[in-house]
């Protein structure tokens, strides 16, 4: 049947079809490039009241992520002895929990805060271990929520504390970077020799049990992190995080604390390359060998403890394992 639409008018028809098209085509590629990433810029800290209050006067809104790290690590890094005051652990709690309030699940960090924040918790390290070894810390359980301020220990120092989830996903989104993951690992690392180092001569039940877990525990949540980061990765990706997480843990700086932290780290250095990783992943439990052995700790012993880290880092990894 013939087409009696007159010329003109189909015309302006196919002009108007053609104008909605495009309008749409606009609409979807404005979602397509603006949709993807809608993470406000420097995780919306510079706009956070509590974090422009608790970071200080350089905090304003269109800073650069760059500078507002920088203020962060200034802000809470507490004096030469390890001990923070109210106003820097306060700081540093501030900004977690700000970064723990954008909601549950996988965080996206700006790339120019991961190393700063990894700075900022790494001045922390007893506060991280206990949070992340989740042991014996009854302190950090009730006084982890938002408002609840830093506590003081009974040497003056104020103790950083915030949720698990929101630790884990700042943590999550800190590792992205492999750098900024060693650091974090090196912490712990030490004082991890350091807890272990402690232990009295003549201790046995919890008090021998307890540092060695809480530790193993500790880096097993780092383990599970590490592998949450690299599923994400392809494979070539993730063979290189891994690397340049052993290439930093491998350095010579890093192992030049002395004491059984530095053995381990001398150890992961002499493994072979392709062993390196796995290696990583025993730390736990390969630290309390070593421990173990510096003890001279009788053999019944020893097998008992060596089970109770594994089950310990092994319960810990599966908490975080995607």
């Amino acid at each position: 049947m013939p087409n009696k639409t007159p010329p003109r008018r189909r015309k302006a028809t196919a002009v108007i079809v053609l104008g909605v098209c495009l309008a749409l085509l606009g609409g979807i590629g404005a979602w397509l490039l603006l949709g993807r990433d809608t993470t406000p810029a420097c995780n919306g800290l510079p706009e956070n009241d509590r974090v422009q209050s608790s970071v200080g006067r350089d905090v304003r809104p269109g800073m650069s992520c760059q500078a507002l790290g920088k203020a962060i690590v200034k802000a809470s890094a507490g004096d030469p002895q390890g001990r923070h005051s109210l106003a820097q652990a306060k700081a540093l709690k501030d900004v977690l929990t700000a970064l723990g309030s954008q909601g549950p699940g996988e965080l996206t960090l700006d790339p120019a805060l991961r190393r700063p924040l990894a700075t900022a918790l790494a001045d922390y390290p007893q506060d991280l271990h206990a949070m992340l070894g989740g042991i014996n810390i009854q302190d950090f359980v009730t006084k982890a929520a938002p408002t609840t301020p830093p506590w003081k220990a009974e040497d003056g120092s104020y103790h950083l504390t915030v949720l698990t989830d929101t630790l884990r996903d700042v943590l999550h989104a800190i590792a992205q970077d492999p750098h900024s993951y060693a650091l974090l690992r090196l912490t712990e690392t030490r004082i991890t020799g350091q807890r272990l180092a402690a232990v009295p001569a003549d201790a046995e039940g919890f008090g021998l049990s307890v540092p060695p877990t809480e530790s193993a525990r500790a880096l097993g949540t780092l383990d599970g992190i590490a592998d949450s980061v690299t599923r994400g990765l392809d494979t070539s990706q993730a063979r290189a995080w891994r690397a340049a997480v052993l290439d930093a843990l491998a350095d010579d700086r890093a192992s030049a604390t002395g004491g059984l932290a530095s053995a381990w780290l001398q150890g992961l250095r002499s493994t072979a390359e392709e062993e390196r990783y796995e290696s990583l992943r025993a730390q736990g439990i390969e630290m309390t060998r070593l421990w173990a052995q510096q003890r001279k700790m009788d053999e019944q012993t020893r097998q008992g403890l060596l089970a109770k880290v594994e089950r310990s880092a092994l319960s810990a990894y599966r908490e975080i394992e995607p």
